[in-house]
């Protein structure tokens, strides 16, 4: 039986000045005394689809198919603190995307398409970048106060340059990710 890879196509964040501004962030979500768990600072991405477990073999054809995509590198705004599924009652915590939203949107409806017949999800695309998930109750009203007063926070631009098919190993310490294929932007 073949090897099963958990995967996932997403954009890396990894500016600096954007993951020190998402520090702090959680810093101050952890102030709260909610029950937290902060996305380590080299796991921080933007999901654009998430394929789950795949044989090798779709890999590969994944990779290949994103080979075609032929949009141009754009940059995006990081801007504002939301919660899904809202802030009075949040499992994940996240960052929402301002200016080049509508390419990034654009982006991911691409990347969907030619995947679809691989992919475990379905749901629409919403561009967010997921900075913590909620663990438990405890002070959920401070946690969603916290939210409520940064909904318009500005954490920066990040170059969309490269989309990445991306292996996620789930560990007790939390996922390992890593690359499998890269497909630079124009």
């Amino acid at each position: 039986m073949s090897e099963r890879i958990r995967s996932f196509i997403a954009i890396d964040v990894a500016a600096k000045a954007v993951v020190d501004a998402v520090l702090a962030l959680q810093r101050g979500l952890m102030e709260t005394g909610a029950d937290l768990k902060p996305v380590e600072p080299h796991n921080l991405h933007l999901t654009l689809i998430f394929l789950g477990e795949q044989p090798r073999r779709n890999l590969d054809e994944i990779a290949r198919r994103l080979e075609g995509l032929s949009h141009r590198r754009f940059a995006i705004e990081l801007r504002g603190v939301g919660a899904f599924p809202n802030p009075s009652s949040p499992r994940v915590v996240w960052i929402d995307v301002g200016r080049g939203r509508e390419e990034l949107v654009r982006l991911a409806q691409d990347v969907r398409a030619l995947t679809r017949e691989f992919a475990e999800e379905d749901e629409e695309f919403t561009p967010h970048l997921t900075v913590a998930r909620v663990k438990g109750p405890k002070n959920r009203d401070r946690l969603a106060a916290f939210i409520e007063a940064h909904r318009s926070d500005y954490f920066g631009e990040v170059e969309v340059a490269e989309v990445k098919l991306k292996r996620s190993t789930l560990t007790p310490r939390g996922p390992i990710y890593s690359d499998l294929y890269v497909k630079r932007l124009a």
